[in-house]
């Protein structure tokens, strides 16, 4: 765990955020984590100043506390905290984490990904660290990778404002050959719309 999440985790004792039992624990405290970050208020925002829709270090870190709780981090993130977690980011209009909040989500859905199509994943603990490459241990082709977790995936970028580049990245990996025409239609799709 990080110094910054070790010192959030010290501070947790101060506010309202459930004890971490197990995954659906976590999945419930990450919701906490995004109606702070809708409302700017809330049990993770106590004790400091936090704007509405605004995804800062802290919310981050809160992330990564409860994603790394002793109950879970032996387990494989589920789909209900991966889904809380594309809901957190759905939230934020801003961004102050310096992308850790994208990283830790790209690693977070692709470790869920993964497990869920009985791929083997490293523990949490290395899967989520910010010093870990998630080319180091994510699939990279989609040889494995259940149709159905590929189609959730798919449902869950579908739409969204915002696009994670590392997340983006490993959906192209593990999709493969079959985007490689869309994908080059891209650029001309970009310069029609200009």
């Amino acid at each position: 765990m990080s110094s910054a999440a070790s010192s959030t985790a010290q501070s947790s004792e101060l506010v309202d955020i459930p004890t971490v039992a197990d995954r659906e624990g976590a999945a419930v405290a990450l919701k906490l984590v995004r109606d702070g970050v809708i409302t700017g208020e809330g049990p993770t925002t106590r004790g400091r100043i936090h704007f509405s829709r605004t995804l800062d270090a802290e919310d981050a870190v809160w992330c990564e506390r409860i994603l790394l709780a002793s109950a879970v981090v032996s387990q494989p993130v589920s789909r209900a905290e991966a889904e809380a977690l594309f809901q957190i980011g759905d939230a934020a209009a801003e961004r102050t984490d310096g992308g850790r909040f994208d990283d830790l989500l790209a690693k977070a859905v692709v470790h869920h990904a993964a497990a869920a199509s009985g791929l083997p994943v490293p523990s949490r603990e290395v899967a989520l660290a910010p010093e870990t490459l998630i080319e180091s241990w994510a699939p990279t082709q989609a040889v494995g990778v259940n149709i159905e977790v590929l189609e959730w995936m798919a449902s869950q970028m579908r739409g969204k404002r915002r696009y994670n580049p590392a997340f983006m990245t490993l959906a192209a990996l593990l999709v493969g050959a079959a985007t490689l025409p869309a994908v080059q239609s891209l650029p001309v799709l970009i310069d029609l719309g200009m």
